[in-house]
Formats: C-alpha cells, sequence, structure tokens
C-alpha cells in the first residue's frame, strides 16, 4: 500500500535539523503496511547558516548514510533508514535572504559551518566539492566533458535527486501535481521558501494538507531576543505572511509593506512577494505550531549521547562518528553559554539546557516537528494536546519585538461579525472581530516530554541492548 503522510521538509541544516531529517528517513510502515513517512522534497533556506552551508550539509548527510548503510551492511547491523531506501527524495536550493528583514544567522551557536566546524574537525566525512555542480544547469558554452560529468552527478546512483529549479518553485510543483490534502510541509528554519511559494501562487499553496512549523515563543522567553525565537525572528515578514493565511480575512494581519526610501517623491508598489493576498481566497491554512514552550522541555542529555554514540562510534558507525561529533561539540557550546552553575529553578523544570537533572543537554526543537508528523494520531492524556484557532500574530516592525508572537491575553469575548470590514470599536487590529484575526492550531504538550531524547536515539540508531 501507500502512504498518507507525504511531506516536504523546509529546512536550514543545523545541528537539530540533521536530527530531524534523520528521524524522517528512519520512519517505518504502519500496522496496515503504510509507511508512516514519505519525504518528497527536502528544500533548503538560510538561517543557522548562509544558504549554501545550509545545503553543504543536507549533502553531506546522504553522504555520510551512504557510508553508514555500508558498514551496517558489512558488519550486520540492520540496515535501518527504511523511508530514505524506499523514496529517493529531491533536494532544492531556496532563499538566502529574507523578504525584507535584516538577515540574520545563528552561526554563534551552530558554527559558521552550521555542524560546529564538523568539516574541518572530520574531512573524511565531507563529501568533495562537486556536490555544488548537482544544483547548477549546465551551461551551453560548458565542455561535452562538463556536461556529461555533471549529468552523471546529477542522475548516479545517490540517495537523493538534486534539482536546479529554485525550492519555492519545487514546493508549488508538488503541490500542483498532488491531489490536495496529501502534502504537510514541515518547517524547520526560517518561512522565507514558504512566504515566496504563498505569494506566487496562494491557491495552490493552499492545496497543502498542513504547514508544521517549529518557531515561537508564546508564553516562554524568546531565544534570540527576550521574546523572540529565531526562525520567526530571522524573517518577521514571511511569517506574518504565513500565519496570515489561516485567517478567515488575510488582510487584516498581514504586515504593513516597508516604509518607502526618504528620497523617493511617491511610494513604489510593494515587490511582487511583498503584495496582498487576492481575497477572498478559497480556503485557510491549516497550520500547527511548535513553539518553544512545547519544544523546551524535550532534550538529548550529554550523557546519552556519549554512552549511546561513543561506543557505537568505536565500533566504526561513520555516522555515530559524525552526529556524536557534532553534537558534542555544540553540547560543549550550550554549556559555554549557559554558564557552569545554573540555577535550581532551571535546573528543576527542565529548561535552561539541563534537562531536570543539571546536566547538559540541547533541546530538540526540530525533532519535535517530525515527530509529530509521524504520531499526531496519538491525542489525549498521554499524546498530544493543544489549542485550535488562537490568534497568534508576529510582530514585523517593533524595535525591541521582531518576530514576538503576540496572542490577545485580555478577558474579552469575541463579538459579532461585522460585514463591513471595520474595526469593532475600541478594539484596534480587530482581536474581537470574528472576522478577522489568524487561525492557528498550537501544540501544548506530546506526551514524550521524558523519554524523546532516548526515542530519538533508539529510532536513528537501534534500540541500545
Amino acid at each position: 500500500m501507500g502512504t498518507k503522510n507525504r511531506i516536504i521538509i523546509d529546512t536550514d541544516p543545523g545541528v537539530d535539523d540533521i536530527l530531524a531529517l534523520l528521524l524522517a528517513f528512519c520512519s517505518q510502515k504502519n500496522e496496515l503496511q503504510e509507511d508512516e513517512l514519505e519525504i518528497l522534497l527536502i528544500s533548503v533556506t538560510f538561517g543557522n547558516v548562509e544558504v549554501l552551508n545550509c545545503l553543504r550539509n543536507v549533502v553531506s548527510l546522504f553522504h555520510v548514510i551512504e557510508k553508514e548503510l555500508e558498514w551496517r551492511k558489512k558488519t550486520g547491523h540492520p540496515e535501518g533508514l527504511e523511508a530514505l531506501k524506499r523514496f529517493r527524495p529531491r533536494v532544492a536550493l531556496g532563499a538566502d535572504e529574507p523578504l525584507a528583514d535584516q538577515i540574520l544567522m545563528a552561526d554563534y551557536f551552530h558554527g559558521v559551518d552550521g555542524l560546529g566546524g564538523i568539516h574541518s574537525s572530520h574531512p573524511h566525512l565531507t563529501p568533495a566539492e562537486t556536490w555544488r555542480d548537482l544544483f547548477t544547469t549546465t551551461s551551453a558554452s560548458g565542455s561535452p566533458e562538463e556536461k556529461l560529468a555533471v549529468n552523471e552527478l546529477q542522475h548516479g546512483d545517490t540517495l537523493f535527486t538534486p534539482v536546479q529549479t529554485s525550492a519555492d518553485k519545487e514546493i508549488l510543483r508538488l503541490l500542483a501535481e498532488n491531489d490536495p490534502d496529501t502534502i504537510t510541509i514541515i518547517a524547520l528554519g526560517p518561512l522565507t521558501n514558504l512566504a515566496r511559494a504563498a505569494a506566487t501562487a496562494p491557491e495552490t499553496f493552499l492545496r497543502a494538507k498542513e504547514v508544521v512549523v517549529m518557531g515561537g515563543a508564546i508564553s516562554t522567553p524568546g531565544n534570540i531576543t527576550p521574546v523572540s525565537e529565531f526562525n520567526l525572528h530571522a524573517d518577521s515578514i514571511a511569517s506574518a505572511r504565513l500565519l496570515a493565511l489561516t485567517s478567515p480575512t488575510p488582510s487584516s494581519t498581514l504586515p504593513p509593506p516597508p516604509p518607502a526610501p526618504a528620497s523617493s517623491p511617491t511610494p513604489p508598489p510593494p515587490p511582487p512577494f511583498l503584495a496582498p493576498y487576492p481575497e477572498p481566497l478559497s480556503r485557510q491554512l491549516r497550520l500547527t505550531l511548535l513553539p518553544l514552550d512545547i519544544t523546551n522541555a524535550h532534550v538529548l542529555r550529554r550523557g546519552q549521547v556519549e554512552a549511546r554514540l561513543r561506543a557505537r562510534a568505536e565500533q566504526g558507525s561513520p555516522l555515530a562518528e559524525w552526529v556524536g561529533a557534532f553534537l558534542g561539540s555544540t553540547l560543549d557550546k550550550v554549556e559555554r553559554l549557559r554558564g557552569a552553575v545554573m540555577g535550581e529553578e532551571e535546573e528543576e523544570d527542565g529548561k535552561g539546557g539541563r534537562g531536570g537533572t543539571g546536566e547538559v543537554a540541547l533541546s530538540l526543537h526540530d525533532p519535535l516537528c517530525v515527530w509529530y508528523a509521524l504520531t499526531k494520531q496519538r491525542v489525549g492524556k498521554d499524546g498530544w494536546s493543544g489549542v485550535e484557532g488562537e490568534d497568534v500574530r508576529v510582530e514585523t516592525s517593533g524595535q525591541w519585538t521582531r518576530g514576538m508572537c503576540v496572542v490577545d491575553r485580555r478577558d474579552r469575548k469575541k463579538k459579532v461579525e461585522k460585514g463591513d470590514g471595520e474595526d469593532v470599536g475600541g478594539d484596534h487590529g480587530g482581536w474581537l472581530d470574528g472576522r478577522k484575526g489568524n487561525r492557528v492550531r498550537r501544540m501544548m504538550r506530546s506526551g514524550e516530554e521524558r523519554s524523546f531524547g532516548e526515542t530519538l536515539l533508539d529510532t536513528i540508531f537501534g534500540k541500545d541492548h
């Protein structure tokens, strides 16, 4: 049988992005013999580091997996990685800068290459620079030998299919060529690729079954500013535009266009990716948000990494060596950033990168989104729970609050819908008008808060007996 869970992963690898991709690659078949996930596309965006480094990290992941599969077969270890072997995902290069914001990256945390310097420390696990040719169209002036070499690279026996078109165009192509409500998009980085696709063809983009977004901070501090999470902050305008598609009236929450230069006598028309959406649209976007409020509680502790990966690496596993190296480097960075001593409150509640035990830990923000796609049918007391239809809006123009998630905490009821498009009296912004505002599904619990780190390692590397 086929799969009911076809996905596009939009990503900016990044340490936890790589873990999220590995988790997706290791999905299997369910009890009905349906594939848990079919990965159609990995679309790459700028974010943690500049976009070509993010792309190199994706290609490097496939390179290491090829070595890992050879090692597992040779040594008799279960091969795993079932979804990756059954499906050959496409990989497309996307945005290298935000729609209009000043560019921001997280290389202070992930390292200049996005993986803690792995390409310098472990060059034997880094692919040759010819990987760049996979994503370029051979020019007409190229020699026959050059054209043949590029063609062999692009169509060779690899675990992925490189794409020469831009990521936003490839997203729209897949949505247009598949039935509506059959493709879920999992967004692990800044939302620029998705916002560009939505602006180009909103009705095509709305064919998506669901968009799962790792981003935002609702009732917890931000991780890039006191109130903002990195992904939504890195392209706040793209974030606001995407969330606006969840509204019955998208214009009610669209960000204002950036101001025109002072020297301009008349305001220029907005760039294509900042233009208003046509209204009315045929439907609202189903968007599920996993903010820091939930992802912070899902961690991978240093002790888990060392216990599980060191022995495997000593046996010769390329994947364990590679993942263990960049996780070790990242945990060292966490310890330096947080300091050697944490407050008792942080140790008790599992926040602050300590896993609730005083032990340094890495929050598993991005893998949790893939886990949601795999297990979202598990709802209730011991599974996923959240709120439906929450009016979450993204600030784009505040001096200190770019990327902040704003919700209405006033104890006031929604008023009767108005038909004239005007604000309800005394309610600037339409927060109480039933026709306005966003409608976001926000997850609050997964049921895996204590065990997710171990579950992740078990899935990728096999159970530790």
